[in-house]
């Protein structure tokens, strides 16, 4: 039987992968495949929002909670978490990061990752560590079964571009709406970027945008891409 495609998104925070990614989980999810979503940190160093005053061991554990229910809502198969230390990537061992990071890749079999682009989306520099350490993870060859990887791009809804990737939410924001409300303790960060949360998707929030940075078997394009599993090689054949 051929092996099902598998798509790994390895981020800093509990959300981001909500932030970033609802709509392209939701499109692995109905051609077949599945998400596995690895975070480094457990996110104590965040924001309470509505919670209120409560300690960063409180926080770890709320959002560990809002996390699984988030990964429930959007169909990620399996979660793992570091527990790195939110706001100190910069200070964790770059190289048990980056053995974390294959070693998750490998026991998954990923065909595709997406994580950061350089700038960390936000600056954020546990972000950036993210992005290197993926970085050294995939061009050093210590994840044999990548074939693609993606950074999230936002702010360009440009689809003529070479390696550019435009997932349309049109029939998925409701999904990514209550992902969104999951994480509750993050709510006013989230108001922040969608505004209140509604059951209309508004026109400014019904694309997700990703760059193809890298291929292993790099092939012509003359169109932009429909999906990340576009061009790669088939499967294993599973015993």
């Amino acid at each position: 039987m051929r092996k099902n495609f598998t798509a790994a998104f390895i981020y800093a925070h509990p959300d981001d992968e909500t932030f970033s990614c609802a709509y392209l989980i939701q499109d692995i999810k109905d051609q077949g495949g599945q998400a596995v979503l690895l975070t480094a940190t457990r996110g104590e160093a965040g924001k309470t929002g509505r919670l209120g005053d409560i300690s960063r061991k409180e926080l770890a554990a709320r959002r560990d909670q809002e996390l699984e229910q988030a990964a429930n809502v959007l169909g990620i198969s399996t979660v793992k978490q570091l527990d790195l230390g939110d706001g100190k990537l910069k200070d964790a061992d770059p190289e048990r990061l980056q053995q974390e990071i294959a070693d998750f890749l490998n026991l998954h079999q990923a065909d595709v990752v997406v994580t950061f682009p350089e700038d960390g989306v936000s600056g954020h520099q546990d972000h950036i560590v993210i992005h290197h350490a993926v970085n050294s993870v995939i061009y050093g060859g210590k994840a044999p079964s990548v074939q693609k990887l993606y950074y999230n791009r936002f702010g360009s809804l440009l689809s003529d571009m070479s390696g550019l990737l435009r997932i349309d939410g049109e029939g998925k924001w409701d999904i990514k709406r209550r992902a969104l409300e999951a994480h509750e303790s993050q709510m006013f960060s989230i108001e922040r970027v969608f505004g209140p949360l509604g059951p209309d998707m508004l026109p400014q929030y019904r694309y997700e945008t990703f760059e193809l940075v890298w291929e292993r078997h790099p092939s012509a394009k003359s169109m932009p891409e429909k999906s990340v599993f576009d061009g790669l090689e088939a499967g294993e054949e599973l015993n």
